[in-house]
């Protein structure tokens, strides 16, 4: 069995969601020590964002050699995503968001004929043999009822994304208000630590 560990937070060994990420990937690899894990760092090894220029040299329209070891790139993402069973995400909200590093991924995974595809019924997703979960920190606090749950487009978004590729056994692990003081990012950090080891195992 194959997990896919992906962060793309740049803050580092600061990163909350990284944090939380890394617990979630060590819950997992303790109870199933035979996983497989592979690692995708999008701060440090970030991919190019999608251009024309790629699109063209994707379909056989040739290019620079930057533009066809980007385009290589984005297909070794892409099979990373398809040989995975378990795919662990941490994603910070930037600015009621994803990070750009994560919106540069996720355009290399959402490819029609191998994620999902279109048929006379609507779109169809074509991913969902895959468990994923997510990791995601937030400064403030957006959830359910919150006065700024409508500027929450972290996880809705990321619903929205393996929704539409067919992933229905979808898990968020959410720390959030981690800027609004000290005490509060402990608190934060703690509980999603700990549903992350309340997780089931792979």
């Amino acid at each position: 069995m194959k997990l896919l560990h992906v962060d793309a937070s740049v803050l580092g060994p600061n990163s909350v969601s990284r944090q939380v990420s890394a617990a979630v990937v060590e819950r997992l690899q303790a109870a199933t020590p035979s996983l497989e894990i592979v690692r995708r760092d999008l701060a440090t090894a970030p991919l190019s964002h999608l251009s024309g220029e790629h699109l063209a040299a994707a379909n056989g329209a040739g290019g620079s050699e930057t533009v066809q070891n980007e385009v290589a790139a984005g297909q070794a993402a892409l099979d990373e995503f398809l040989a995975a069973d378990i795919v662990v995400i941490g994603a910070p909200m930037y600015n009621f968001t994803i990070p750009t590093q994560l919106k540069a991924w996720i355009d290399r995974i959402l490819i029609v004929g191998k994620t999902f595809r279109y048929t006379a019924a609507g779109p169809e997703g074509l991913a969902g043999d895959k468990r994923v979960i997510i990791a995601i920190s937030r400064g403030g606090f957006y959830g359910p009822g919150a006065p700024a749950e409508a500027a929450e487009h972290l996880e809705t978004y990321l619903r929205t994304v393996f929704g539409f590729i067919g992933v229905t056994n979808l898990e968020f692990i959410v720390a959030e208000g981690i800027q609004v003081g000290p005490e509060h990012r402990e608190k934060a950090i703690v509980g999603a630590r700990e549903r992350a080891t309340q997780l089931q195992a792979a």
